[in-house]
Order: C-alpha cells, then structure tokens, then sequence
C-alpha cells in the first residue's frame, strides 16, 4: 500500500515541478518579448567641427569666375586596416574622402563640383523624367524636357596615399611612496595627394600632397599606499585622448585644396575678382608655406663625411 502511495507522490512532484519550470519560462521569455524603453541620447547631434583649415578656406577672396570641377573619385589608396584588437576588416582612415573633399571645393567658394561619382544613378533619374513625359504629337518638335548637364573644365583627382601608423610612441613614469604617474603617446600620419587635369588636353595643371599627423596620448595615476598598519589604500585611474582619424583626413584634404587655388593662381589657371587680394594674409600664408617648402627640398642632405683611406707604410 505505501508503495503506490509514494509512486503517486513523485508523480506528482515531477509534474508540479516541470509545470513550475514551464510557468517560468513563459514569464521569462515573455520579459525578453516585452518592450523596452530605448537608450537615452547622451549628446545632440552637431555640425562636424572645423579645423584650422576650414578657417582658412572661408577667408579666402573671391575668384573672378568659378570653375567647374568633376571629382569621379578619392579613394583610400593606402590599403591600411586596423591591428586586431580593434578589427581586422575595418581600414584605418575613412572611405568617405571624396564626399569630404567636395565638401571642402564648395566651401572654398571657388569652384562649382558637379556630380559624377554618383553618375550612374543621376542618370537614371534622368531617364524616368524623359519616360514621364507626356506624348509628342506626330510632326512635333521632340520636346527636351531635361536639360544638359553642365560638363566641367577640370576634373581633380587623387586620393588617401599612405598612411603610417606608430611614426613615433613613447612615455614616462614615476612613483615615490606608493604614489605614480605615467603617460605614453603615439604618432600616426595620413598622406593626401590631389591634382588638377584639364579636360580638353588632359594635362595634369596643379599636384600637391599634405601630411597630417594623428596625436595620441595615455595618462594613468595610481595609488598604491598603507593608510594603516592593515589597511592597503590602492587607486587606479586612467585617461586617454585620440584624435579623431575623419578630421584629420578633412583637415589634410583642405589643406590640399587650399594649396592647389593657390598654385592655380600663380600659373594663372584662374584669377582672383580684386587683383589686390594677392597680399591677403591667407593666401600669402600658403605662398610662403610653399616657398618654405622649395628653399627646404634644395638644401643639400646631410651625409656621413666621406674617409679618405691612408697610404699603407
């Protein structure tokens, strides 16, 4: 008689334990269907920020005539990614350059960009107005309801060149009494190249390349100290600054356009509106930057003194 008796009781033991399995995974399941409220947005989106150049490109003179330039492309060229602890299949500087760089020939207030990196789908749109168009009568002038697109008279070219990581690391550190401070730093080095090209000819006018370093820097305080005899003070803290890898890609690229309105004005591929405007402070600026850089590449490189062998006695 207890035998049944306690069959039963398992029984039902195994049955009320796997219903109260069951009704927790419902209840679980179910908070992991529920709807969550969204993370909260730290900061508002803002205006990428200027950098010294883009300073520069807003202060310069007014040309006396855009020009019309075509950029078909600015690509990454340096075949550069990242070391693994960060990704191995994401590149080391961005692959928007070309959309920074006809960002920077609009701000400069110089030249006129026309679409062509993009001309694939700007013709398609082209095609579906011409394909909306309601019937010419037979007899009837074809009616042109799209206009031409504007052609430009200078394609600019180019692109990312090289890009060096670790030029130049280092650091410091002390400690005294269980108290320290270290700090290490590295440099890294983006390399732009950009040039003009006449359409009609094909004659490569302006070519110019800029550098920009990419600063990073580590600082890390420590506290390692008996207060007591049996109580151990320890404190770590740390603070690290990198400069955004974009900006400095945007800074060099308009650094660069910067340089080659500069040099088109000397080889008089364009001209200013006030002849006068050749003494502004920005463009002297460049103007001597580029003389700084001639006098520099013709001083003669320094090189071990050459030994002239003894005669042997």
């Amino acid at each position: 008689m207890n035998a049944p008796r306690r069959s039963r009781a398992l029984g039902l033991r195994r049955r009320s334990s796997l219903v109260c399995t069951a009704a927790l995974a419902t209840v679980l399941l179910g908070a992991c269907a529920a709807p969550r409220t969204p993370s909260q947005v730290m900061d508002a989106a803002q205006l990428t920020p200027a950098t010294p150049s883009t300073s520069d490109l807003l202060k310069l003179p007014l040309p006396a005539k855009k020009t019309v330039v075509a950029v078909y492309g600015f690509r990454d060229q340096t075949g550069q990614y990242k070391p693994s602890p960060d990704s191995s299949f994401s590149t080391s500087v961005t692959q928007g350059a070309a959309s920074m760089l006809i960002k920077a020939l609009n701000d400069s207030h110089w030249f006129i960009p026309v679409e062509r990196e993009g001309l694939q789908e700007l013709l398609t749109e082209r095609r579906i107005i011409r394909a909306e168009a309601p019937p010419v009568p037979k007899g009837a002038p074809p009616i042109n309801n799209v206009p031409a697109l504007m052609p430009a008279s200078i394609m600019i070219g180019g692109g990312i060149v090289a890009y060096e990581s670790n030029v130049r690391t280092g650091g410091a550190g002390a400690n005294f009494l269980g108290i320290g401070l270290s700090t290490q730093y590295r440099v890294d080095q983006v390399t732009i190249n950009l040039r003009t090209i006449n359409v009609d000819t094909g004659q490569i006018l302006e070519s110019v390349s800029t550098t920009k370093t990419i600063f990073s820097y580590e600082i890390n305080p420590s506290v390692f100290k008996f207060v007591n005899f049996k109580d151990l003070l320890q404190i770590e803290a740390g603070v690290t600054n990198n400069e955004p890898g974009q900006l400095c890609v945007k800074e060099a690229i308009e650094a660069a356009v910067l340089h080659l309105t500069v040099q088109g004005l000397k080889d008089h591929t364009w001209a200013l509106k006030n002849p006068n405007d050749w003494n502004s402070p920005v463009i002297q600026h460049y103007v001597n930057a580029e003389r700084n850089y001639a006098i520099a590449a013709m001083k003669p490189a320094n090189t071990a003194p050459s030994v002239t062998p003894q005669p042997t006695p």
